[in-house]
């Protein structure tokens, strides 16, 4: 899997620049996304839009990617899907369960505000 890192002060922007996403990346795809758990920012936006086909197995394993690290305490949004995608994953029930913008910009701002919602319930902690 081919992508583009900018990391900015509370998240890293990965570009995946392949133009399908297929089971035989799963391996890959763990590997990119998973020890970004163990980063000082760990937060991550998979902007996808370059990626013109998906199949189902990795679309499941995007949403498994996710689902940690919202239970790791980190964000993982993903954006810029193109409308066939958006359709495929919508059709396969799979969108409902990831959060997904539109732009990179508004990734980030999701990105910011869970930053913020998390900061606000480790204060109800204490």
């Amino acid at each position: 899997m081919q992508v583009k890192i900018d990391t900015k002060e509370k998240f890293h922007v990965i570009t995946v620049t392949d133009p399908s996403l297929t089971a035989d990346m799963s391996d890959n795809i763990n590997d990119t996304l998973i020890p970004y758990l163990q980063n000082d920012v760990p937060n991550i936006i998979l902007n996808l839009e370059e990626v013109q086909h998906i199949d189902n197995q990795t679309a499941e394993l995007l949403v498994k990617i996710q689902q940690k690290f919202y239970e790791a305490g980190c964000s993982l949004v993903v954006c810029a899907l193109g409308d066939k995608l958006e359709n495929f994953l919508d059709n396969l029930n799979l969108l409902e369960m990831m959060n997904v913008t539109p732009t990179t910009s508004e990734a980030g701002d999701i990105v910011l505000m869970e930053e913020i919602e998390r900061e606000l319930m480790q204060g109800d902690d204490l």
